[in-house]
């Protein structure tokens, strides 16, 4: 039925080489904009915008407002649209919003409610526009 592309099943299954540079505590509640490179995984609340490379959002992790990431893993809720390359599902996690992405993989009892739009790997690279190292290096 769908035809998955050698490529993609390597991309999903394994995960870039950097180790996680920031961490949002799950006792701790951001309000505002975050930005950020490389790893970041949020146990956290996000009440706000989020931009950067390679987002995981954790069990206890909350997201209120847009993300605009290369990569998400989402364990968690989120309430905002999402535009990212790669978006990851896990199960029991909920979204709740718009998804525009390359690739999507949502697992069962993963939980998305809204609209999804996918793009060509060519278009792509309009997803992410001025990466956080080229705006704020």
């Amino acid at each position: 039925m769908f035809k998955i592309k050698s490529a993609l099943v390597r991309q999903l299954n394994t995960s870039p080489g950097d180790t996680i540079s920031s961490i949002v505590d799950h006792n701790m509640t951001v309000t505002g904009e975050v930005y950020f490179k490389g790893k970041t995984r949020i146990d956290g609340t996000v009440n706000g915008t989020i931009e950067g490379d390679y987002l995981i959002l954790s069990r206890s992790g909350r997201i209120n407002g847009d993300i605009k990431v290369a990569t998400l893993v989402c364990h968690g809720i989120i309430e905002g649209n999402v535009r990212a390359e790669t978006v990851k599902a896990k199960k029991n996690s909920s979204i709740y919003g718009k998804v525009t992405t390359t690739h999507l993989l949502l697992e069962p009892g993963a939980n998305l409610d809204g609209e999804v739009t996918t793009v060509l790997e060519t278009v792509a690279e309009e997803l992410i526009t001025e990466p956080y190292s080229q705006k704020y290096g």
